[in-house]
């Protein structure tokens, strides 16, 4: 039994990242768009400690990677997007930078499933690009050139140490 928990506790992680991004998806359609970006902190919480919970209780597995991408790409991609969206006076380079941002952002996570780095990431990881875009919300602020350049910084080849 110790075992099963063991070996699924940083997937429960995982999960509870996904939820909160279908969450701040939901709360964000329904009008408490605040609450959706607040949700986006959260996920990133359990997003830190997965794969730390894994690594220490040595559980990794190819499921997990996987799993932890598309959460990513839910909390971090998709749902900063849509409220960014929400917020922002649309126009063709506001919905240019909507539609790359999600699409940058799996592009990365990609890009890290099939190329793996050790101490740096290539391109800025989704989860802080993702936060950056829910902080907008929180503080009242929208600047469709930074989801932009969020987006290209994403898949560019510049070398980020991991924290």
């Amino acid at each position: 039994m110790f075992q099963f928990i063991s070996r699924s506790l940083p997937n429960l992680f995982t999960i509870g990242n996904l939820i909160c991004g279908v969450s701040a998806i939901t709360l964000n359609n329904e009008g408490f768009i605040r609450e959706g970006a607040l949700v986006i902190f959260l996920a990133a919480f359990l997003d830190l400690f997965d794969g730390r919970v894994a690594r220490k209780l040595k559980v990794n597995s190819e499921f997990g990677v996987e799993l932890d991408s598309l959460a990513d790409i839910v909390s971090f991609g998709v749902a900063p997007a849509l409220i960014f969206h929400t917020i922002t006076a649309h126009s063709l380079f506001t919905q240019l930078a909507f539609i790359l941002f999600p699409t940058m952002g799996a592009l990365r996570l990609a890009r890290f499933s099939a190329k793996p780095t050790v101490g740096h990431f290539i391109g800025i990881p989704i989860t802080l690009a993702g936060l950056i875009v829910a902080g907008m919300e929180v503080f009242l602020y929208t600047n469709t050139w930074i989801v932009f350049i969020l987006a290209v910084l994403m898949v560019s080849p510049i070398k980020v140490k991991k924290f």
